[in-house]
Formats: C-alpha cells, structure tokens, sequence
C-alpha cells in the first residue's frame, strides 16, 4: 500500500534530479514548472538568492492553485566567494573540476513550502560542503566523458560517479546536494500537519 500525504503536493521544478529525491517521501505529488527569473540581483549574496528563488518557485505554483502544499528549492554553488552556475559546456566543466581540484565548495539550497490555501510559507536554507581531492587533467577529463555533468551546478554528479572526485563531504542531509533537502522537507510537511508515514 502506497502511504501518501492526502493534502494535493505540488513541486515547483521540473528537476529530474528533484522529482526523483521527492519519491523517497511520496509518489503522489505533481511536478509544475514555476516559470521565475533565476537572474541574480545587484549585490545579492548567494544565500539571499537562493532563499529568493525557492520561495519565488513556490509561490509562483501556488498563485495559481486553491489548496495544496507547494514546495520550491534552488541551489548555488559558493567557491571563494563566487557563485558557480551549471558549467553547459564540456570547457567549462574542465575549467571548473580543475580550479575545485583540492578545495572545499559549499553548495546552498533553499527550501520554501507555501499552504496555498492559507498563505503560510516555510524557508530554510540548507549549507552542504564538498572537498574535492587533489585530481589530474586525465581524470577530469574521463569523468566528465563518463558522467556529462554539463547541466550540473559544480560539475559533477554526487549521486553518480561523482563521489569518487571528493575527499570528505560535511553537512546535515546529503541529499540537499542534489537539490532537496528531505530532512527539512519532512518537518516543513509535519509542521503542516502532513506525516508521509501515517498518510
């Protein structure tokens, strides 16, 4: 028996990496895109853009829904004070797992849950540290031959054969660094009233 939470969720992404991670607490949720402008703002640190982005996500979902759970999440890379997008670009991904190689980049993803009914909105921002070890061209370049991590913020696929780039990962909740905190989630549902093992 499939146990899910029988308020309507709604996930404002069209992530398959996000889709995926959210079948670990239920199936039964819909995918939405929130068509939002991800463009950064003048001055605006990385921390403030992803708590701007998951909430925009959200809220941009349940502006257009009467009831319904409406969860919203965006991710940057942070690596000597520089935001790191998605490489796209086979160089990029080089440029990028070159100057990574033997430093620690810190991924933050923000988390928002909106009550469409209600109004209520939940946001966390979730910090999660990677250290790379010491890798050579050779490697760089066979990984990225093997994995093609080009839409990936980073350059690398953790869920994948990307775990073998990294000496040490240091955070609360490995799966914020593919895009969703489950930990957070699961409290931001109980905080509504919605336990994914009791529904």
């Amino acid at each position: 028996m499939d146990k899910h939470p029988a308020v309507p969720l709604y996930l404002a992404s069209t992530s398959v990496y996000r889709q995926q991670l959210l079948t670990k607490l239920t199936s039964q949720f819909c995918a939405v895109k929130p068509n939002v402008d991800e463009t950064p703002k003048p001055g605006e640190s990385a921390e403030q853009l992803v708590r701007r982005l998951a909430l925009a996500k959200a809220q941009a979902v349940a502006d257009n829904i009467k009831q319904g759970l409406v969860i919203g999440s965006d991710q940057v890379a942070v690596f000597k004070q520089r935001i790191i997008g998605k490489p796209h670009t086979v160089d990029n991904a080089v440029m990028q797992l070159r100057e990574f190689s033997g430093q620690t980049v810190t991924f933050l993803t923000g988390l928002a849950l909106v009550n469409a009914q209600n109004g209520n909105s939940q946001l966390v921002v979730e910090p999660f540290e990677v250290s790379f070890r010491s890798l050579s061209d050779a490697e760089i370049h066979a990984y990225i031959a093997k994995e093609q991590p080009l839409d990936c913020a980073g350059s690398f696929k953790s869920e994948g054969l990307g775990i073998s780039l990294f000496s040490k990962l240091n955070g609360n909740d490995p799966n914020s660094l593919i895009g969703l905190p489950l930990l957070q989630l699961n409290q931001m549902l109980l905080n509504e009233g919605v336990n994914v093992l009791l529904k």
